[in-house]
């Protein structure tokens, strides 16, 4: 686990985040890719674990239009209890991160802090050289837990 880019933001790789999830009940995954990736690509899969994922988009599909009410929908999502740790991952990590920047400004703002983790390999992982996700890394990659919704 790293720093990260910013003050309350870390990151992992995903075997790291399910060893958090595992041991740190308090923790939550919020998976902010597009319902359509949900569908179509999977989701992680925490029921060993006894936990529910959070999914809540960052952006909107088809146009990847920014999903203006992000940082209420995912308070709401967590029912207004806003755990110590949160974990976020999309694809490959890149849109997670701005989601994981976005919660810790709003809340900061409304005076709590939060440390947020980005799943910096995602759940899909880099492109590998054929230009193709899932190989190379992420969650799928490493054998963690998922399930085609």
């Amino acid at each position: 686990m790293n720093t990260g880019s910013g003050p309350g933001i870390g990151a992992v790789n995903p075997s790291e985040a399910w060893e958090l999830l595992t041991n740190d009940t308090g923790a939550m995954l919020v998976d902010v890719r597009t319902q359509a990736e949900w569908a179509f690509v999977g989701v992680p899969d925490l029921s060993a674990l006894g936990r529910s994922l959070i999914c809540v988009e960052w952006a909107r599909y088809p146009g990847m239009s920014a999903n203006q009410a992000f940082c209420e929908q995912v308070i709401e999502a967590l029912g207004g209890d806003v755990p110590d740790t949160l974990l976020f991952m999309c694809r490959s990590g890149v849109r997670s991160l701005h989601a994981a920047e976005a919660i810790v400004a709003h809340l900061s703002a409304a005076g709590k802090q939060v440390t947020c983790l980005n799943v910096a390999e995602g759940f899909e992982g880099d492109l590998d050289p054929q230009h193709h996700r899932g190989a190379s890394n992420g969650w799928k990659s490493r054998g963690l837990a998922w399930c085609q919704s």
